[in-house]
């Protein structure tokens, strides 16, 4: 599968991983918006509201939520019901301690904004050393929310 683009952001936290990506033009708080049990966005008002995350690279806009973020993503990767990785256009201290603590490869500060390159679907190889994301392009047309 031929590289459509590499995206460059900050040296993120966690192993490579390659993935099918959910994308939305939206933010991200682990305890309001995920059903954490089922493996769905919960939130009605959420872009992703009723789509499976589990396995997914989820790439959102903004991270939101205090604390109990970090206990909810390690719980959720205890249980295997967790994304792929997260990358997120800006965050807070709290989401990365907490794909710290739960194990779960993470990369934020995007140069340019990661909703609009990348599209659900699309086969993305995420490498938080480097801070890239490589992006192969769609998986399955048919996915795509753009």
């Amino acid at each position: 599968m031929a590289v459509r683009n590499v995206i460059k952001g900050h040296r993120g936290i966690g192993s490579s991983v390659t993935g099918v990506a959910l994308v939305a033009d939206d933010n991200f708080s682990a305890r309001y918006d995920l059903d954490r049990i089922n493996g769905v966005f919960s939130r009605p008002t959420h872009a992703l509201f009723g789509q499976n995350y589990v396995g997914r690279i989820l790439v959102l806009n903004t991270a939101k939520g205090g604390v109990a973020t970090a206990w909810m993503l390690r719980e959720m990767v205890s249980r295997e019901m967790a994304p792929a990785a997260l990358l997120l256009n800006s965050s807070n201290p709290i989401m990365a301690q907490g794909a710290t603590f739960a194990g779960l490869p993470f990369v934020d500060r995007f140069e340019s904004d990661i909703t609009s390159f990348i599209r659900t679907g699309d086969r993305v190889t995420v490498d938080p050393a480097a801070g890239t994301v490589t992006v192969f392009g769609l998986t399955d047309p048919s996915t795509s929310q753009c």
